[in-house]
């Protein structure tokens, strides 16, 4: 994709997921969604993904006024949402500061921290224990 200018940039990671989120503010009225290469409907094709990472858009009723380019690699399709969700976010707080309070009373700048427990020595699964047989 060619240079669009000044951007704003935010991290966001769910799970095993990490998003690199740019927002270019210079380009009114454009509303690209680019997400690794492809459109932002192609990547995420699953009902309900599109209006979960636009969320934060959406609440500040600012839909199609910028460029968004995201960068997204690991985990599944779930956390790679709510990574690029979360980057949006922290990109739009960069841009104006005054959007911090919004996105805050919409849990749009909190990460999730639950992550796959590990597997522990001796169990099946992180805590599913072998049947007991008494013979």
């Amino acid at each position: 994709m060619e240079d669009l200018g000044r951007y704003y940039e935010g991290i966001g990671r769910r799970k095993r997921s990490s998003a690199r989120v740019r927002i270019y503010p210079d380009n009114r009225g454009s509303g690209i969604f680019i997400v690794n290469g492809k459109d932002v409907k192609d990547y995420f094709n699953r009902e309900g993904d599109y209006e979960t990472l636009s969320s934060p858009l959406q609440d500040l009723e600012m839909m199609n006024n910028m460029d968004i380019t995201v960068l997204v690699h690991g985990g599944g399709v779930t956390g790679q949402t709510d990574a690029v969700r979360l980057g949006l976010a922290r990109a739009l707080v960069k841009y104006d500061e005054e959007l911090r309070g919004d996105l805050r009373d919409n849990d749009h700048l909190t990460r999730d921290p639950r992550v796959k427990e590990r597997k522990k020595p001796g169990l099946k699964r992180a805590r599913k224990a072998p049947t007991y047989t008494k013979r």
